[in-house]
């Protein structure tokens, strides 16, 4: 906005959540033309009497499809409710999928469709590949792609939080400087992060597909998917960060064999089939360290039971001896050892001799097709934005 209303007589300003808001407040006292703010925030300053949008003409979501998948539904029509009814609505995406094209009919008022691109396209200007290789080595090879093609400057991709965390630790471990960044970042350090890595002190930024979401640089030459997305569409807008404004871009995505129905759906999607490339020089280390597992947690309701034989408590009567303990009682043991039964429980009837123990019925699970937030907000029943509030009890 600030770069092609250069020589424009317009006053813009940009406002978001995670820093002072009274820096913000102090500019919306004056006149403002163009307003670019993250939903959380503008409704802050509504909330607080600072801004007023009685007179808004035009109301623009950019990347709607990430705003509307996101959890944002529920801001976005809190905003709509502030808006005058007579006003322009324009949403920009790069993707657009069904789910949230019917989420957008019912925002909308008899929209018109333009697009500039076939939809869920990528574009011609970034080379794709995959490279195959097991989720243990993926580390390593990153960090043998970065140094032996001296990449100056990356933006990769992560599942989860956790996985951006970590993989940073090991890329700086290795002596390329890396930073992460996620929703449990601090504002003040994705910025940080952000200036670092546009610089160029930074060469590696770790992402996940939230914090990563409105990310502009200029020139990006290299994004790796270090793990594919669930969601196809995501995909386009990963590799959508390189290739901007006529410059070329690569994409390169490291995929593990349990991966591959992912890179299916992708290619099904972009109507592509992503070339596969072997990196004949990547030698892996002989010897990788092995994450302990972490042990599972208790369901909800369960007791936690101790690994120790509880001291020299005695076994049950007829139950084997364990730890060269003795049974309570050695006829029962050996009448159970012939018979190959046990005693029965109060209410139900002898078990034969011989029979195996009835295992339970396990119940029967189907794999889950992963799911957008659009999906599930469809899904799930909707209560009202403004519900009355409920009538006070009267007191006995």
């Amino acid at each position: 906005v600030q770069t092609y209303g250069k020589y424009l007589s317009l006053k813009s300003m940009v406002m978001f959540g995670g820093v002072n808001i009274n820096p913000q407040i102090k500019s919306l006292r004056g006149s403002v033309d163009i307003l670019v703010s993250t939903p959380g925030r503008l409704l802050d300053h509504v909330g607080q009497k600072t801004l007023d949008l009685s007179a808004v003409e035009i109301l623009i979501l950019d990347e709607a499809d990430r705003m509307l998948d996101m959890g944002f539904i529920r801001d976005i029509k809190k905003i709509l409710v502030l808006l005058p009814k007579k006003r322009q609505n324009l949403l920009f995406s790069a993707t657009f999928s069904e789910e949230i094209k019917t989420l957008a009919d019912g925002l909308l008022n008899n929209p018109g469709f333009v697009e500039v691109a076939r939809r869920n396209t990528t574009s011609e200007l970034v080379a794709q590949s995959v490279h195959m290789v097991a989720q243990k080595l993926k580390s390593h090879l990153l960090s043998h792609l970065i140094k032996h093609n001296d990449w100056k400057q990356v933006l990769v991709f992560t599942r989860t939080k956790h996985g951006a965390n970590r993989l940073a630790e090991k890329l700086n471990a290795d002596g390329i400087p890396a930073a992460a960044i996620h929703g449990n970042k601090s504002q003040s350090a994705r910025t940080k992060a952000l200036a670092q890595f546009k610089d160029g002190s930074m060469p590696v930024l770790v992402a996940t597909d939230i914090a990563a979401r409105g990310l502009d640089i200029d020139m990006l030459p290299h994004v790796v998917n270090f793990e594919l997305p669930n969601v196809p569409e995501d995909y386009v807008h990963r590799i959508g960060r390189t290739g901007r404004a006529g410059s070329n871009g690569a994409a390169i995505s490291l995929v593990d064999s349990e991966e591959m129905d992912h890179l299916k759906n992708i290619e099904r999607l972009i109507k592509t089939q992503i070339p596969r490339i072997a990196i004949d020089s990547f030698v892996p280390p002989t010897h990788i360290p092995v994450e302990a597992p972490r042990p599972p947690r208790p369901q909800h309701g369960q007791k936690r039971h101790s690994n120790t034989t509880g001291g020299n408590r005695p076994p049950r009567e007829g139950q084997p001896a364990r730890d060269g303990q003795a049974p309570r009682n050695p006829d029962a043991a050996r009448r159970n050892q012939r018979t190959g039964t046990g005693p029965a429980r109060p209410g139900q009837p002898p078990a034969r001799p011989g029979a195996a123990p009835a295992r339970p019925a396990q119940p029967r699970t189907t794999p889950q097709k992963p799911m957008s937030e659009a999906a599930r907000h469809q899904a799930m029943p909707q209560p009202a934005l403004f519900s009355p509030r409920p009538a006070a009890r009267r007191g006995k």
